[in-house]
């Protein structure tokens, strides 16, 4: 049972470290869910504290996620088309230009939802787009390190209590 368990969280940890750059995944609260079937594996002593600390800090960045891109863009003076021009930029980017269209993507969606569908002018729209492009950054950057430290934790927890499963 402990394999399955851990087997099953660890798929959890990659799904979420895929779900940090990819925003169709929920990055952080899914390797945190890998967190939790870690602890659920018999012959791993079961936390409170632990589980209860992680879950709040997977939700905070979870909310956290959606404030930082929005704060970005409107540092800069970006609008909501700016923002979802960023998500559907993404989105197109990684399907038709992979690898790069994970950063070019964001930045050129942000700035044709600016000029298109908010009818911003070039500087004003560039400047918004760099700020909506910028959040992006920063929010994946912020997940991304998140669900390495919950997968750090994983295999430190794993390590630690090597004896007790095999």
């Amino acid at each position: 049972m402990d394999i399955l368990f851990i087997s099953l969280g660890f798929i959890f940890m990659l799904v979420g470290i895929v779900g940090s750059i990819l925003p169709v995944i929920p990055g952080t609260p899914v390797s945190w869910v890998g967190l939790l079937l870690l602890y659920l594996a018999p012959s791993i002593p079961f936390s409170w504290p632990f589980i209860i600390i992680t879950g709040v800090v997977a939700i905070f960045i979870y909310v956290m996620d959606y404030l930082i891109p929005a704060m970005g863009t409107k540092k800069f003076g970006g609008s909501k088309a700016g923002a979802w021009g960023t998500t559907l930029g993404l989105f197109i980017g990684i399907i038709f230009f992979p690898p790069f269209g994970i950063l070019i993507g964001p930045f050129l969606g942000a700035l044709l939802g600016e000029l298109l569908f908010n009818k911003t002018e070039g500087p004003q729209a560039l400047k918004a787009a760099f700020g909506s492009f910028m959040g992006f950054l920063a929010s994946t950057f912020i997940k991304l390190l998140t669900t390495l430290v919950f997968l750090g934790l994983f295999i430190w927890k794993v390590i630690a209590n090597w004896e007790l499963l095999f």
